[in-house]
């Protein structure tokens, strides 16, 4: 997964401000900047220089910017027709084609010898497009897509929208990528948010994060050009090869449970109606037991998890829960319930996940890995 910032030259940043965030991302490991070229509020008289500066600083720290186009754009950049060895000579190597180009146009875009990338609009791209863009000779392979951010409260997109756009590209072999609002310091004019998702305007930046990654977005960025240091390191840390998911503990879990819980886990392949079953989670929890009862000096035969919640606590949707020794064989199966069940002596509960959280269990399905922070 590739991971991203934005940077907004003449509008709300100082030249100072956008070159910090820049380096600070570098050192994170974040190597993609988005920029738009059609920002009605850019300041043109700044525009030009900051925008040399950014590509210059970016090629130096070998980071690729994902320049917003449309043939509305050429003023700013002061061309006086779309041509792509102009905007090569102008440090332009990735572009976002918006709107104003037809199938045609990106599929002879798609083929320069030039090196320029190219990325499609991914909320806009149906099955339709994408047959008239084979039709028309464009290599899909060498193509990404991005969708949308919106700064108006009310119209981003939904999840089931989103996904299902992904989905179709993904499918066609275009990797697809999504914004995220940060929620240090909005963009102007509006300071609402840029995220894809509405649903990520009222969320946490680590939900919105872990939520896009869950949905198998091959990139993410930050789409607000001031995002704060925890956000920026919260995003260089997201590992995109498991689903994280963010719980409430109990606050007696004992350590063999905890550090049964740091583990990263694999959803069992026979995928169970009410609870997320584990791979792992009884094997773990044996080894576990067997290293305490050997630091105890105690006979490995004797090593049991005991029930220790009197009586029995109920097990909402979202509870994470742990057999204990009353299960017999099972000891030690780390579960999450799907759906409301009654509490039961055998199983004693760990903690539980946020109605929030709960929207990532989806996302969860056969030989997907997770795990918990």
């Amino acid at each position: 997964m590739k991971k991203g910032i934005s940077i907004y030259p003449g509008l709300d940043n100082t030249p100072e401000e956008n070159i910090a965030l820049i380096q600070s991302a570098a050192r994170l490991g974040i190597t993609r900047i988005f920029t738009s070229l059609q920002i009605p509020e850019t300041s043109k008289e700044s525009f030009a220089r900051q925008l040399q500066e950014l590509l210059q600083l970016a090629d130096k720290l070998d980071m690729d910017v994902i320049s917003d186009i449309s043939p509305a754009s050429l003023e700013l950049l002061g061309i006086e027709e779309f041509s792509l060895p102009r905007l090569y000579q102008k440090g332009l190597r990735t572009l976002r084609l918006d709107d104003g180009f037809t199938a045609a146009q990106i599929a002879k875009l798609s083929q320069n010898g030039m090196g320029i990338s190219l990325q499609l609009n991914a909320s806009v791209l149906n099955e339709g497009t994408l047959e008239k863009l084979q039709q028309q000779g464009c290599c899909l392979d060498r193509l990404e897509a991005l969708h949308n951010f919106f700064p108006r409260e009310n119209t981003g997109l939904s999840e089931a929208f989103t996904l299902t756009k992904t989905h179709l590209l993904q499918c066609h072999g275009i990797k697809t990528g999504a914004f995220v609002p940060s929620f240090a310091r909005p963009r102007s004019p509006l300071k609402a948010g840029l995220p894809t998702l509405e649903l990520h305007r009222e969320t946490s930046f680590s939900f919105a994060i872990r939520h896009l990654a869950a949905m198998g977005m091959d990139c993410i960025f930050i789409a607000d050009s001031l995002p704060a240091e925890q956000e920026l390191s919260a995003l260089a840390e997201l590992d995109g090869s498991s689903i994280a998911l963010q719980p409430e503990w109990l606050p007696e879990l004992t350590p063999l449970e905890k550090e049964l819980c740091s583990n990263v886990f694999t959803a069992r392949p026979d995928e169970a109606r009410d609870v997320l079953r584990t791979v792992e989670s009884r094997h773990l929890t044996a080894e576990l037991l067997k290293k305490q009862q050997n630091a105890a000096g105690q006979p490995a035969s004797t090593a049991a998890i005991a029930p220790r919640q009197k009586p029995a606590l109920p097990r909402p949707a979202g509870t994470i829960t742990l057999d204990n020794q009353l299960y017999q064989r099972y000891q030690g199966e780390l579960q999450i319930t799907k759906t409301d069940l009654p509490p039961d002596r055998r199983i004693n509960v760990l903690g539980h996940l946020p109605p929030l959280e709960q929207r990532l269990l989806k996302y969860i399905t056969p030989g997907k890995k997770f795990r918990f922070i």
